[in-house]
């Protein structure tokens, strides 16, 4: 039925299909930033964790009955460490985002979007049309010039800490101009906790932002934190608030407990170990400038291809050579990339051979 357009994919170099990839290579293809996806001993303790109670899955959706002690020491823990009034947990990212957009926004507020937000939330700002404004990236001019001539009862922006494809980083004048006009604040913090701060708990860390009611944190728990789910942390009025009009928590069975479990040993290791990962995300971002020139201030290195098919033909090279290395196309991306993610499981010996075998194989 859709032949034609699956052609028309194949033609532009476009297709894409899901693969079950040899587990024997060295990943820096994922969002497993800190290597946690194989770690069995953390497993286990999730496993322990989810024993010690009667209930074992979700049932139903939160506020029905399928909500778990598991789930409230999950969103109390992410919220004392990072500094917010309450935690929401979540099923997935992309569930965190349309909640979040599509609830907050009310008739009579604006939206302000970086253009190169997220798809589920782009996704969501097309159910609030003419209160949605989007800002270039990262331009903190334009999203000035842009709130002033939209004025709003409410104005809310929403960021990245850290951008999916390019690995940059939301600049801090745009969380100094949030506070000038005192604006909401969402942050995705989906690529940036667990790799940002010197304790890695994200872009408000890393900047020194003390915490206000007007700042919304969410993420996802299936990157740096080496599970599944996501959370959403503001202040206790909006959550309240989301708890009563967000479509996405209102009406889905409640996140996994053990997914949540798992999560919540794996942020209370990683705050053990805090110090011995950021000395490791230290030393690949190091070797990065070392050897392409270029800063690198998370764990995402984007490396841009000519065309699609040299792409999938550096990607297939590499698989040969023991590495897989994600090969991002359009529409993720403009222009198609080889997205090299520093995976503390991988030596940086060995990432430095597939930025290098890259490097060689774009520049003849």
């Amino acid at each position: 039925m859709y032949e034609n357009e699956l052609k028309a994919l194949k033609k532009a170099g476009r297709f894409r299909e899901r693969k079950l990839f040899d587990d024997r290579l060295d990943d820096l293809a994922s969002n497993d930033y800190l290597g946690l996806s194989t770690n069995k001993k953390q497993f286990k303790k999730a496993v322990k964790l989810v024993n010690e109670y009667h209930v074992l899955s979700s049932k139903a959706s939160m506020l029905v009955n399928g909500y778990h002690p598991i789930h409230r020491m999950f969103e109390m823990t992410m919220a004392k460490y990072n500094g917010f009034a309450e935690g929401l947990v979540v099923g997935s990212g992309f569930l965190a985002n349309m909640s979040l957009i599509e609830a907050l926004v009310r008739k009579s507020d604006v939206l302000f979007m970086d253009e190169e937000y997220h798809a589920s939330g782009v996704m969501a700002s097309q159910l609030l049309g003419e209160r949605v404004v989007t800002f270039a990236h990262n331009d903190v001019e334009d999203l000035r010039m842009k709130l002033q001539e939209h004025p709003a009862k409410r104005q809310i922006i929403a960021v990245e800490g850290v951008y999916s494809m390019s690995g940059e980083l939301c600049k801090k004048a745009i969380f100094d101009i949030a506070d000038e006009v005192h604006a909401l604040l969402i942050v995705d913090e989906a690529h940036s906790a667990g790799v940002l701060g010197h304790t890695l708990l994200g872009i408000f860390e890393h900047y020194g932002i003390s915490i206000n009611d007007r700042h919304i944190k969410m993420g996802t728990l299936g990157k740096a934190y080496g599970s599944y789910g996501a959370y959403i942390l503001a202040s206790k009025t909006v959550i309240s608030f989301l708890e009563n009009r967000a479509k996405p928590i209102i009406y889905s069975t409640a996140p996994s407990v053990f997914d949540t479990a798992l999560a919540l040993v794996n942020i209370e290791y990683i705050q053990k170990k805090a110090k011995k990962f950021k000395s490791a995300i230290v030393e690949r971002q190091a070797m990065v400038k070392k050897l392409l020139e270029v800063e690198c201030e998370s764990l995402i290195v984007p490396m841009v291809m000519p065309n699609n098919e040299e792409t999938i033909f550096i990607q297939k090279g590499l698989m040969s050579q023991g590495y897989l290395v994600g090969a991002i196309r359009q529409p993720t991306v403009d222009k198609p990339i080889m997205r090299v993610i520093l995976n503390l499981n991988v030596s940086v010996e060995k990432i430095r051979h597939v930025l290098a075998l890259i490097r060689h194989n774009t520049v003849q």
